[in-house]
């Protein structure tokens, strides 16, 4: 696999999260979410750019969080030009690129949204480039949207812990890095063995245990 081919993976994702994210950003209210289907949402919420949410404590937490994500990016960057010249398989540079892609439309968020825009509120759209910004460089919040509320209710009594207690699956929002990132992960667990198998050689290449004669 060519590295234009894996350019052109990380460019549609880029081009598609970042669309839907402004899109989201500008026409819906914080928290506001319209029903697509009876277990697909549309709602808008934003985080400080970790898993479910989650904030490192601190001033610099989130300037810290930002800076090692990018570091993390170089990293992938680095990884997936040299599986694409080691010609490694298919299934590896497909899905490094999706983790590159996802990383790399989170970090845009974090990076430039909290310049970008003004705050959200369930009463205020943002708009574009206001000088009552939300944030600082570095300090952007990423946009999340897509809510699959699958099957909510109660569990039955004879589940230890649990029984009785409200459940929702699936609980999670996210957006379309977040999917690029899972999508990646998802292809080296279950085709680890294709992903990583070992490089096969141009059939006129040919490796000779045998030493040449003049160097004896």
């Amino acid at each position: 696999m060519k590295l234009r081919h894996a350019a052109l993976i990380i460019i549609l994702i880029l081009v598609v999260d970042q669309f839907s994210k402004v899109y989201v950003k500008t026409n819906f209210y914080y928290g506001e979410s319209y029903n697509v289907l009876s277990w697909f949402n549309i709602t808008f919420i934003e985080n400080e750019g970790m898993a479910w949410g989650t904030k490192i404590p601190g001033e610099y937490g989130k300037l810290f969080l930002t800076l090692f994500r990018i570091l993390a990016v170089g990293g992938i960057g680095y990884w997936l030009w040299d599986s694409v010249e080691k010609g490694k398989s298919k299934f590896l540079i497909t899905a490094i690129a999706l983790i590159f892609a996802g990383a790399l439309g989170n970090i845009i968020d974090s990076v430039l949204y909290g310049v970008m825009f003004e705050e959200s509120t369930r009463y205020h759209l943002a708009t574009y480039f206001s000088e009552e910004h939300y944030g600082d460089w570095f300090h952007g919040r990423v946009v999340d949207m897509f809510e699959f509320p699958i099957w909510e209710g109660k569990l039955p009594s004879w589940i230890p812990v649990w029984g009785g207690d409200d459940f929702r699956f699936f609980n999670a929002i996210f957006n379309v890095a977040d999917f690029a990132i899972s999508v990646g992960v998802g292809i080296l667990i279950f085709f680890n063995k294709r992903a990583f198998a070992p490089v096969k050689l141009p059939p006129n290449v040919k490796f000779s245990n045998k030493l040449d004669e003049d160097t004896i």
